[in-house]
């Protein structure tokens, strides 16, 4: 009996199994092939509205977003159902080792007045069919279904927040990839004549062919301009790994970027701060979130009194049974039937305190995301003005620095200009051209943020997300093309 119980619980008893060996090395490879299964191949340098597009169609957040909308969606079409009538159907077996037999005794006398009789089969089978509906239900279920209706907005804002976010995000990446491929050959030639210059006058030093100190403040001079370029590099170098990772690439995916000209006038933002708040109050994601948020609490404060009314529940069913003794073997059987629960009569002032606590939540939570999304739509206006300025002045010293280093180059070689000098001027050319090229990213980072702040999607109607990235391209293209004329319009 003993070793019985014991072999027993050793059966009951689970172990955690650990992730072998086998199993995570299947899974890294399933991982990596998911990445990037289904996905459009890269057959040609990437513009702004390509990158856009396959961040739109392939990244994996906004593959997330969608799938917890389609969670929500599907926990709403299941709660329509708790709207109708319960029908329930039973069947049984029931079945004794003897007769099901009993005699009766009289109250009065004391005297057993029948003999030991049976009304039941040894063995009956049994089934029904009940039909019940139950009025209080009804009207609970049909608030929670008004409920998860709201809470499936609610996650479709979040969507085009996660969405607006992700636009921003290849804005910003975008540009600041482009600035890399622009300026990568030239970092490096530049190094490549920053090591050799450090190479001779080290040389120089060493053999003391030259006096020590302009040589050693020459040295330290070049590895200042060769650490320089090695941080341009590693900066501009981490955009094109987050383009590709927002664009849903593997991180080692080779591909080049459509390099566009600086050639654009920065434009003025065409609404007054006025209109554009008004516009991000209607249109904003967290706003918009909030008003969902406030109808649930207002449904809960619903529920809370529902739930302290008696229920009423009628019913009407079918029922048949073997049982050989029975008159009437097949009959139908219907009633109602009333219940109040009347402790919950007396939690109803609690729970309506909380639902209002609820409510007043939501309604502050309200106010504050309004008065963040009145802060961000200022802040981006005010950041985009400023890097508009920014941008000329960045686009007049990088022209004046590239004039400078013309003329450097030919007083070189005339012999009139040392190697220093020369090299010091290169690297204050590409310093230049990065500054102009990282404001020029932030001003259109910012003018992106501009639309973000009021709200606007980044895809037109006509788009549904499962075009192919030709087709979302193409849309994307001539939106932000209408768009880039006047930021906020």
């Amino acid at each position: 009996m003993t070793s019985g119980v014991g072999l027993f619980l050793v059966a009951c008893t689970t172990v955690p199994q650990t992730i072998s060996e086998t199993e995570a090395v299947g899974n890294a490879a399933s991982v990596r092939g998911a990445i990037t299964a289904q996905q459009e191949p890269v057959t040609q340098s990437i513009s702004l509205y390509e990158a856009m597009a396959r961040a739109l169609k392939y990244n994996l957040d906004h593959s997330v977003s969608m799938m917890e909308l389609d969670l929500a969606n599907a926990d709403y079409d299941l709660s329509r159902y708790d709207l109708l009538p319960s029908v329930v159907a039973n069947g049984g077996y029931y079945g004794r080792s003897n007769e099901a037999g009993s005699s009766s005794r009289s109250l009065l006398s004391g005297r057993e007045s029948l003999e030991p009789s049976t009304s039941t089969d040894r063995n009956v089978w049994s089934g029904d069919l009940t039909a019940s509906w139950n009025v209080l239900d009804f009207g609970l279920s049909k608030i929670r279904s008004e409920q998860l209706a709201d809470e499936t907005l609610i996650y479709e804002e979040r969507r085009r927040k996660a969405v607006i976010k992700i636009m921003e995000d290849v804005h910003r990446a975008y540009w600041r990839a482009v600035s890399s491929e622009r300026l990568s050959n030239r970092l490096s030639a530049l190094e490549g004549d920053v090591n050799q210059a450090f190479t001779q006058s080290r040389a120089l030093y060493d053999s003391r062919k030259t006096a020590p100190m302009p040589a050693l403040s020459y040295q330290r001079e070049l590895n200042d301009i060769k650490s320089q370029a090695q941080s341009m590099s590693r900066t501009l170098n981490m955009a094109k790994m987050e383009l590709a990772s927002l664009m849903g690439l593997a991180p080692d995916q080779a591909f080049t970027l459509r390099t566009p000209t600086h050639n654009e006038s920065p434009v003025r933002v065409a609404m007054s701060y006025d209109e554009m708040i008004d516009v991000a109050l209607r249109n904003r994601p967290e706003v918009r979130e909030t008003i969902y948020a406030k109808r649930i609490g207002e449904k809960e404060m619903k529920k809370a009194v529902l739930e302290a009314l008696p229920s009423l529940e009628a019913f009407a069913g079918l029922d048949t049974s073997s049982n050989s003794f029975l008159y009437n073997k097949n009959w139908a059987d219907y009633g109602v039937r009333a219940s109040w629960n009347l402790l919950k009569v007396f939690g109803t002032s609690a729970r309506k305190k909380k639902a209002a606590a609820r409510l007043k939540l939501e309604e502050e939570r309200g106010l504050a995301a309004a008065m963040a999304v009145m802060t961000q739509v200022g802040v981006s206006r005010k950041r985009y003005e400023s890097l508009m300025e920014e941008y000329v002045t960045a686009q007049q010293g990088a022209q004046v620095q590239s004039d400078i280093l013309n003329q450097v180059e030919a007083l070189s070689k005339a012999s009139s200009a040392s190697r220093q000098t020369l090299v010091r001027e290169r690297m204050n050319a590409l310093v230049a051209e990065a500054r102009r090229d990282t404001v020029h990213a932030e001003m259109k980072e910012a003018a992106a943020q501009i639309y973000s702040s009021l709200g606007y999607d980044p895809y037109g109607a006509d788009i549904r997300g499962d075009e192919d990235i030709a087709t979302i391209a193409a849309s994307l293209e001539t939106l932000w093309k209408q768009r880039s004329k006047a930021p906020g319009a």
